[in-house]
């Protein structure tokens, strides 16, 4: 143990030295400082060099330059202009429409007819049954046992050749088989243990589902990839029933799921449109159309103004009809192919 006046010592002499350190320090730092005007810095490294002048230049006030001659921009309106717009013009229809009943009671007689069509006229086919059933050769699903399916794959062929404007109808949220094979993409029962049934036996697909788009998204791009022009979705909608478990609000959904659509598949020379929709449905923007079907000739101008854009009425609307109601006139219309009479 050090002695009493050991200690003393130490406690006098330890901030003494502390003391001096930090001068020296302090020096070191101030001839560093003094020091660096002289260093001269060459390729070879830093030298110290006193002879270094320790006066600074006055600056000089900055002035603004002199004005010049404008230059001229050349802007290139040339043909190798790139442009990034599309367009998304459509034209008034005036056609017909060819049902799954058509097809399967005279499909001979049906193709006849097309044939006799002249060049460019729009022709609307069933392409899907609500089971979930093809009626062409397809990878998204089993095809339909009372419609030859190579038959239509043909008359499609045909009609994209020959210039048609080609309109492939098909159900959207309504598919007994995809509902039976994806049940997590179904609309469930309210007690959320099985997928609910309609009175024509077919399950609903849920729009919010990331599965119920991919699989529209996949059956539009095979119709395109055929030659089709346009697809038309009716059952694009979500029952309205007591027994049904759906949290979302079914208006935007459906928006939603539209708006998703129409931006993923439609293209400068391909469009998809809706038909029969609730009055609350929005039509997104882009190369789109409303179809109505089952409408009086005197409820026409009712159905047409759910479009707000009075202009794109003519070409938006279209309207499925029997009926030869010049009050069908004014929009777009498709009439059943009439095969019979032909």
């Amino acid at each position: 143990m050090l002695s009493y006046r050991i200690r003393m010592f130490l406690r006098r002499a330890v901030p003494a030295v502390l003391l001096v350190l930090l001068a020296v320090l302090l020096a070191l730092l101030v001839v560093f400082l003094w020091l660096g005007r002289y260093i001269l810095y060459t390729r070879d490294g830093a030298v110290l060099d006193f002879s270094l002048s320790q006066e600074f230049a006055d600056g000089v006030a900055a002035v603004e330059p002199e004005a010049t001659d404008a230059v001229e921009i050349y802007y290139n309106q040339g043909d190798n202009l790139i442009s990034t717009e599309t367009s998304n013009d459509l034209t008034q229809l005036s056609g017909y429409y060819i049902t799954a009943d058509m097809l399967k009671s005279d499909f001979a007689a049906v193709y006849a007819t097309v044939q006799q069509l002249s060049a460019s006229t729009p022709v609307m086919l069933d392409v899907k049954s609500i089971k979930g059933e093809f009626y062409y050769t397809s990878s998204n699903g089993s095809s339909a046992s009372s419609i030859s399916a190579s038959d239509v794959d043909e008359l499609i062929a045909y009609l994209h050749q020959s210039g048609h404007y080609v309109i492939a109808r098909m159900p959207a949220l309504r598919d007994y088989y995809y509902g039976l094979n994806h049940v997590n993409d179904g609309v469930f029962v309210s007690n959320r243990l099985s997928l609910w049934m309609d009175s024509d036996a077919c399950y609903w697909l849920n729009p919010n589902a990331e599965g119920t788009v991919t699989y529209l998204v996949s059956i539009i791009t095979e119709l395109r990839t055929l030659g089709v022009d346009e697809v038309v979705l009716y059952d694009f909608s979500v029952p309205v029933n007591d027994n049904i478990y759906f949290t979302d609000d079914r208006t935007e959904s459906l928006n939603a799921l539209a708006a998703d659509l129409v931006r993923v598949c439609t293209t400068d020379t391909f469009a998809l449109s809706f038909e029969n929709t609730d009055s609350s449905f929005t039509l997104p923007d882009g190369r789109t159309r409303l179809y109505f079907s089952d409408v009086e000739a005197a409820s026409a101008d009712s159905y047409a103004y759910r479009l707000a854009e009075a202009e794109d009425r003519p070409v938006r609307v279209v309207f499925l009809t029997e009926l030869m109601d010049t009050r069908f006139s004014a929009y777009g219309v498709l009439h059943p192919l009439d095969y019979e009479n032909s």
